[in-house]
């Protein structure tokens, strides 16, 4: 598939005037965020007069972005009429791809998921083989909501690096034949709708920011412990992705000098070749195999392989190999993590992923070492906790991204106009 699938050009300049564009981003995300339901409401939070606001309340019901709802309570007058957001307007689509495991989700416009599918996946078969499957899914989810709402974006988050300006992955250690493969072209073209692709940890820490742990915070942490490790790093209430998208790499920090445990990515040393799921699962199945636990021995025959899941639940029967394993595991992780909470002073961590739900000793362990080890400072206030949105954040996150980028007012100056985005896959392509 060639750059020329996109044949709508991006507009040079904004069809809607920047002052007039403020007012109108401004009304729409009052009422799209909850915080304003009337039009005296709506006067009060953003300090236009009543003439403003009922020109950009027109504007944007003329548009289909708002509706009249029902009366709201009076204040002595006469009961204002509420405005409501229609979050079914259009139809968010958005798939997590793990190292094994495909999710997708249809959601509507505030990210509620209507419709979702989620089955085991290896993404080491390739971007055409795994794509496939996406668009099938995809097609599964609208068939599903009978396809009243058109797709408005699709948001995608991806075990490993990504070039979030172009969509594409770069380099990812796990995903061999996908290094520079056009995701978004790809999807775009397929859909005739705007993309946005991203790490799934940035996607995971995405949606524990809008609808998780981490609602109403500035500063945060989000570390996924799975196969792999990886953080998300949100500043000042936005996602820190970097200048090219790999901010919070932390798995392939260097936490050892061992040359015998090689990582995925062919370096030495690596934080999640000794403390990831993978990890774990390999030095559990050492131990089983050289006889010092029993009871992952027993596990080992009876299934033929181990994963962390195991190692949980042999440490809590007391096997004291496991215990040791997922011990030195949580250390690791929190010696790394207290660097970085000492470095960049987040009010709270949240820790995801499969491993993160596994038992409470590598989490126990984790926060005595990040209390431990950081500045005192940086801990006085600091929480440390799991996530509360479990295996949908990275769904939920890449949702959200879409929903974020669609309504960022440098891309609603140029479909407001119309009312929808749909059919206008270039707009992923205008720069912020």
């Amino acid at each position: 598939m060639g750059e020329n699938d996109l044949v709508e050009p991006s507009s040079p300049a904004s069809p809607v005037p920047s002052d007039h564009l403020g007012g109108l981003a401004t009304v729409l995300d009052l009422v799209r965020g909850g915080a304003a339901r009337t039009r005296p409401e709506l006067s009060r939070l953003s300090g236009f007069g009543r003439t403003v606001i009922t020109q950009r309340v027109g504007e944007l019901t003329g548009c289909g972005l708002l509706e009249e709802d029902r009366l709201g309570p009076s204040s002595g007058g006469r009961a204002p009429r509420e405005l409501r957001f229609r979050a079914e307007a259009g139809v968010v689509l958005a798939a997590e791809l793990g190292a094994t495991s495909i999710a997708t989700a249809a959601t509507d416009l505030t990210g509620r998921v209507l419709a979702s599918r989620e089955e085991p996946g290896d993404v080491a078969l390739g971007p055409e083989v795994v794509l496939d499957r996406v668009e099938e899914l995809f097609g599964e989810l609208l068939d599903e909501l009978d396809g009243g709402a058109p797709v408005w974006g699709i948001g995608v988050g991806l075990p490993g690096p990504v070039e979030f300006a172009t969509g594409r992955p770069s380099a990812p250690p796990i995903m061999p034949g996908w290094d520079r493969y056009p995701v978004r072209d790809r999807l775009a073209a397929r859909y005739r709708a705007p993309v946005w692709v991203d790490n799934e940890v940035n996607a995971m820490a995405l949606g524990e920011l809008r609808a998780g742990a981490a609602r109403g915070q500035q500063d945060i942490i989000y570390i996924k412990i799975g196969t792999g490790i990886g953080a998300g790093l949100v500043s000042g209430g936005r996602l820190h992705r970097g200048s090219q998208g790999c901010a919070g790499d932390i798995g392939h920090a260097a936490v050892a000098d061992d040359p015998v445990v090689v990582c995925r990515c062919g370096n030495t040393g690596c934080l999640e070749a000794f403390a990831g799921g993978a990890a774990l699962a390999r030095d559990g199945a050492t131990a089983a195999k050289e006889g010092r636990s029993e009871f992952l021995a027993s596990r080992l025959a009876e299934r033929g392989t181990l994963t962390a899941a195991d190692l949980s639940i042999a440490a809590q029967s007391g096997d004291r190999t496991s215990v040791e394993l997922l011990t030195q595991a949580g250390r690791l992780v929190g010696s790394l993590l207290a660097t970085l909470v000492s470095f960049y002073n987040p009010a709270l961590v949240i820790v995801g992923g499969g491993v993160s739900g596994a038992g409470d000793l590598l989490l126990a362990t984790l926060r005595e070492t990040v209390y431990r080890r950081s500045l005192p400072l940086a801990t006085r206030e600091l929480r440390i906790a799991r996530s509360t949105l479990g295996d949908e954040a990275g769904l939920v996150g890449a949702a959200f991204m879409v929903i974020d980028e669609l309504f960022a007012p440098e891309r609603l100056a140029h479909w407001i106009d119309t009312g929808s985005p749909a059919g206008r896959p270039a707009l992923a392509e205008l720069p912020r």
